[in-house]
């Protein structure tokens, strides 16, 4: 009998070197558009508003002064800590009363040179929230600290370490969700101790690092490709054996400068207006309070996760073992953002078909948002996280 197959092969992927090119055109051409438009719409209203040059400099003065006032995240949520080491802490945000009817759940922040705080980013856009109010009371957050002189040295397996300590803290068998870099350490985690996670959430998680069109993964290509690991070393080496929490924060930002070019000019058009400002502050007092990442671990993740691919090919080893993500066979749900620069969906849907869960236990949603959105944003937080605790929920009784 014949038999037809009507699958294409998908297109080759594009060099390094198109997609940096690619970017940089694309990103040079928003960025003058948003400021043209931008300064439009400041000069159309000022014309408006009779405003005189003293007005303008008035409202600039306001502006500069509230794009500069930034304030330390902090937790919202009341909550206690039962474990700390220099480099981690784990919180447990259970509320008072709270039965033991419900497998613990615990949440991984990522680990990117921002606080962790933004799991629980502001009241009313909080991951946390939403998964105490899923009915997963017994719950726990890490807190990943910022590097220092006395923590360049640790490494995967502390972080692994502090996860073990605190899943056995929680009764030994967890929900583990892994938002971001968070997601891909609990995959490790997950295919090492596959005996203590009842479910496994990533979201934003990259698991193939080198699938989709990501521009983390050109320009870790190219870079390792020409020079191998020597610029990462040097940054590493210049920030006193730390990875720059700041530097992080610059390669965000020039991944989408006119993100933040329009940010600025909104703040500008709408100094005053309190619930801009407001929501704007909030923001930034996350994006732009940073924190050093252990020298030693940000090498070990840039050598063998963004540059070598290790854990989607099943070559990489911890101290050892090998961390075979087949070795994963609980539930694997799995939370993509369709406008992700950061992590495009293909890198982290590629778990599904990884891993030893049955495909009946698998399940894919795509947020309509960004990166952040999948943390932060109002539709994540209210249409698809709901949902997928819900089923986690379910899954969870004791």
């Amino acid at each position: 009998m014949l038999s037809t197959d009507n699958r294409t092969t998908p297109a080759p992927a594009p060099a390094p070197i198109q997609v940096l090119a690619r970017h940089a055109a694309t990103s040079t051409a928003s960025s003058l558009a948003e400021l043209a438009q931008a300064t439009r719409r400041v000069w159309t209203g000022a014309a408006a508003q009779r405003a005189t040059p003293l007005d303008l400099a008035a409202r600039g003065a306001r502006w500069w002064t509230s794009m500069t006032d930034r304030r330390q995240p902090a937790w919202h949520l009341p909550h206690r800590t039962v474990l700390s080491t220099p480099f981690a802490h784990v919180h447990d945000f259970s509320p008072a009363g709270a039965g033991d009817d419900v497998i613990a759940t615990l949440v991984l922040p990522p680990q990117a040179g921002h606080s962790s705080h933004v799991v629980d980013f502001a009241p009313g856009q909080s991951q946390l929230t939403v998964l105490l109010e899923a009915g997963l009371t017994s719950l726990y957050a890490m807190e990943w600290r910022a590097a220092t002189r006395e923590t360049r040295d640790v490494t995967v397996t502390d972080y692994l370490d502090v996860i073990d300590r605190a899943v056995e803290h929680a009764g030994g068998r967890v929900n583990l969700v892994g938002d971001c870099q968070g997601g891909w350490l609990a995959a490790i985690y997950a295919s090492l101790h596959p005996e203590k996670v009842n479910t496994l959430t990533l979201a934003g998680a990259p698991i193939d690092f080198h699938a989709g069109d990501s521009l983390i993964a050109a320009s870790t290509t190219f870079l390792t490709g020409s020079l191998g690991m020597a610029p990462y070393r040097t940054l590493v080496a210049l920030n006193g054996g730390n990875m720059s929490g700041r530097a992080v924060l610059s390669n965000f930002i020039l991944m989408q400068p006119q993100t933040e070019l329009g940010r600025q000019l909104a703040l500008f058009e709408n100094v005053d207006d309190p619930e801009h400002v407001e929501r704007y502050r909030v923001f930034e007092d996350w994006f732009k309070h940073t924190q050093d990442i252990p020298g030693a671990f940000y090498l070990w993740l840039v050598e063998h996760l963004f540059s070598g691919n290790e854990l989607i090919q099943g070559r990489l080893v911890v101290d050892g073992r090998r961390a075979d993500l087949r070795a994963i066979t609980c539930p694997l749900f799995l939370l993509a953002g369709a406008r992700d620069h950061i992590t495009p969906p293909a890198q982290l849907f590629a778990a599904a078909d990884a891993v030893g869960t049955a495909p009946e236990d698998v399940v894919r949603r795509t947020s309509a948002g960004g990166h952040l959105g999948l943390f932060t944003g109002r539709q994540a937080l209210t249409e698809d996280w709901p949902v997928l605790m819900a089923d986690v929920r379910a899954r969870s009784g004791r």
